[in-house]
């Protein structure tokens, strides 16, 4: 049996090992190509993982969320265009998405107003960063719901197979 960490700021990386109860080792056959070094020198921040690493540990700690805590805040082009996805529960994501589309329909007639002509005036920009603004968080509420799905499907609560046959119809 391995010794477990006394470290007492671990990064996300081991603290999604650890709650899989997988020593470094264990992790290193599980995920064969990476090894237990490897994997000490990317919790210790010694080492960057690479994006494919941070796949396989995805997979294998059953955590999706990894690569988007990766992209939004390791990758330099993932930190300027990929935004921080919170795992949140289904219900407090449906009840977010339902409010910022309540938002929008309100915004609706605004937008066409906005850009009927093709161009944005001056009195305008107040009103359509507004609406942009709110845009971004009907993106963010469905970016959460597939994050949210893809931890379901990880932890084995929804089968993908029912997923993928639900939208192929």
């Amino acid at each position: 049996m391995g010794k477990r960490s006394t470290k007492e700021n671990k990064n996300i990386y081991q603290l999604a090992r650890e709650d899989m109860e997988l020593t470094r080792d264990k992790a290193s056959e599980l995920l064969s190509y990476i090894s237990a070094d490897r994997i000490e020198k990317i919790e210790s921040e010694k080492s960057a993982p690479h994006p494919d690493e941070i796949l396989a540990m995805g997979e294998c700690y059953k955590r999706p969320d990894l690569a988007n805590y990766y992209c939004s805040h390791e990758c330099p082009i993932g930190q300027k265009y990929v935004p921080e996805v919170e795992l949140k529960d289904l219900s407090q994501i449906v009840l977010e998405m339902l409010s910022t589309l309540n938002t929008i329909e309100k915004q609706r007639n605004r937008l066409i107003d906005i850009t009927v002509d093709g161009e944005i005036t001056e009195d305008e920009v107040s009103d359509f960063v507004s609406i942009q603004d709110t845009l971004n968080k009907i993106s963010l509420s469905v970016d959460s719901l597939q994050l949210w799905v893809q931890n379901q499907i990880a932890q084995g609560n929804i089968d993908s197979n029912s997923i993928l046959s639900t939208y192929n119809k």
